[in-house]
């Protein structure tokens, strides 16, 4: 594939107000994180990358295909494997995106989750309960190519999991509570189960939130937070999708 990258950002999700006063909605804060990896490639971002965003969740706005190169499926604290309406038409849109070979994929922990729902996989909460904060994944021969290293430390904020990877899908990692941490499929998708778009900065917020509301206990929260800040490889993951991009 050849620059401009064309890449539309599905907003499956709006973050917290304060977050959003400091980052930016999903589109600001993966525009960041997709602009820092391209310069880290060697591109321009201003003249390699066209990013858009779609708001899929009350707007239902989607792009049109022939526009685009690459779908970001982005996070969310909505269940994937929920039947509202929205997220059966994103479940349907997923599915034809992967029912043609031009345009490719990329899913982050609710999107990794959607695709894969829409390939024919069950989706939901884990039994080993939550993944939290900066934490590291066990990369497959295939995980080690892609992200170019023989670990990868990512940040977490999940209890939902794709539960097995789908036929004809090369396994890029695991961890001891999920064993489908990211998949692959050459000129096809690629996608994590953890937030490569989330730093110190936001997580911190999310968690203090989430322990108020009565979602983290205390000890979780705690145990979360002594990593927050820890060194993890969002960038690195970000790269790697770029190049799955230029693949020929």
């Amino acid at each position: 594939m050849k620059t401009p990258l064309r890449i539309a950002i599905l907003q499956c999700d709006t973050p917290p107000p304060d977050v959003v006063a400091l980052y930016g909605a999903y589109d600001r804060i993966f525009s960041t994180l997709l602009e820092k990896a391209a310069e880290g490639l060697g591109l321009d971002p201003k003249r390699d990358l066209e990013l858009s965003a779609f708001e899929v969740v009350t707007k239902q706005e989607y792009p049109n295909v022939e526009d685009i190169d690459a779908v970001l499926i982005s996070g969310s604290k909505h269940n994937s494997f929920d039947n509202e309406p929205w997220i059966l038409k994103l479940v349907s849109f997923t599915e034809k995106l992967l029912e043609q070979d031009r345009v490719r994929i990329i899913g982050v922990c609710f999107g990794h989750q959607i695709l894969g729902r829409a390939m024919g996989v069950k989706v939901g909460r884990s039994d080993n309960g939550w993944e939290i904060s900066v934490l590291p994944v066990e990369l497959t021969a295939k995980g080690k190519e892609v992200f170019q290293q023989d670990t990868l430390a990512i940040h977490q904020m999940h209890k939902d999991i794709v539960f097995e990877y789908p036929e004809g899908v090369e396994k890029l990692g695991a961890s001891p509570r999920c064993l489908t941490q990211g998949m692959y499929q050459k000129g096809r998708l690629i996608s994590v189960q953890g937030h490569p778009e989330f730093h110190e900065g936001i997580v911190s917020r999310l968690v203090k939130m989430r322990a108020e509301q009565g979602i983290f206990e205390d000890e979780q929260a705690r145990d979360a937070l002594s990593r927050v800040g820890d060194r993890h490889d969002g960038v690195i993951i970000a790269q790697a999708f770029l190049r799955f991009l230029l693949e020929d």
